[in-house]
């Protein structure tokens, strides 16, 4: 009776491993073929994103510089070889970081912020102004001018006459020492660093002492570097000096100090205008006060500066 039973009882479990077995055969076949046919399919998509991109059509003409400025910069490159290296050099030769000593003098400002004529942002502001367009700043203005000129005509006797009106068109001792060893160092460092053609003919010619906008006419015209140009450098640099002598005098902060610069830009621009087109004949000076505080800084009993 066992014997009988025991067959007919593991038959159907024996039917349904197997029957087991050959599913879970079918399913690990299914699952190889779709990893291996998805390996293969994902070769093609691999090397299809890899491929580099076809180099842009170049137009006839166009250079691969120009070709990488933008259509919507015009001035991208509207500065020519000149005219980089006029503006370089006025940069560089107008920077407080050019050493020709002007951070040591303020130009009579120290005896101003003493006496209280200078007290703050604006008071520094109307001073400046005034010494700008009515005083040696005009007259700065003019010397350089007409030194230019001389100096690009080769005009040995004008630069001359010049550089010797120049020098004695100071009013006080101390703006001579400022003006005359701050012309020299300018002559001396321009020579050493950025020496060109005729350069050194021309400084021989203004003769003795050569003051600091004769020295930055001469050496600009050398350098064939235009008058405008060189004449807003330079009054740009004279205003700046003096507002950093009277930033730490009065003192002002750097805010104030930057304040004080743009609202003189009109008066610069201005004065750079009116100087371009003055004779040696207009030269002439109304900031009394200004020259007195150049005087009396002689004298005075406690001083950071020079002039």
């Amino acid at each position: 009776m066992l014997h009988t039973i025991m067959p007919h009882m593991i038959m159907p479990r024996t039917r349904i491993m197997t029957t087991r077995m050959t599913a879970m055969t079918t399913v690990m076949t299914t699952t190889t073929t779709s990893i291996v046919i998805t390996g293969i399919t994902a070769i093609p998509m691999l090397m299809t994103t890899s491929k580099p991109p076809a180099p842009p059509r170049r137009r006839k003409g166009v250079t691969k510089a120009s070709a990488a400025i933008p259509a919507s910069a015009p001035d991208a490159a509207a500065l020519d070889t000149g005219e980089a290296a006029a503006l370089y050099r006025l940069m560089t030769w107008l920077s407080p970081a050019f050493p020709v000593g002007a951070f040591s003098y303020s130009s009579g400002i120290e005896w101003a912020v003493e006496a209280g004529d200078i007290a703050d942002a604006g008071s520094l502001t109307d001073w400046l102004a005034a010494m700008l367009a009515e005083g040696s700043g005009f007259c700065d203005g003019v010397l350089l001018a007409h030194s230019h000129r001389a100096t690009s005509r080769r005009d040995h006797d004008s630069l001359r006459e010049i550089a010797e009106l120049a020098a004695a068109f100071v009013p006080s001792r101390e703006r001579q020492l400022e003006t005359s060893l701050q012309g020299r160092a300018f002559i001396d460092i321009a020579r050493a660093a950025w020496n060109c053609d005729g350069l050194a003919g021309m400084v021989s010619a203004c003769g003795g002492a050569i003051v600091y906008p004769v020295a930055v006419g001469v050496v600009s015209a050398a350098h064939a570097i235009p008058l405008p140009a060189t004449m807003h450098a330079f009054l740009h640099a004279l205003a700046s000096n003096w507002i950093s002598a009277g930033a730490r005098l009065v003192p002002l902060g750097q805010t104030d100090s930057q304040r004080v610069l743009a609202r003189l830009e009109p008066v610069v621009v201005a004065t750079a205008g009116r100087a371009l087109g003055a004779s040696l004949d207009d030269l002439g000076s109304a900031t009394f006060r200004a020259d007195l505080a150049c005087l009396r800084h002689e004298t005075q009993y406690t001083r950071l500066f020079r002039s």
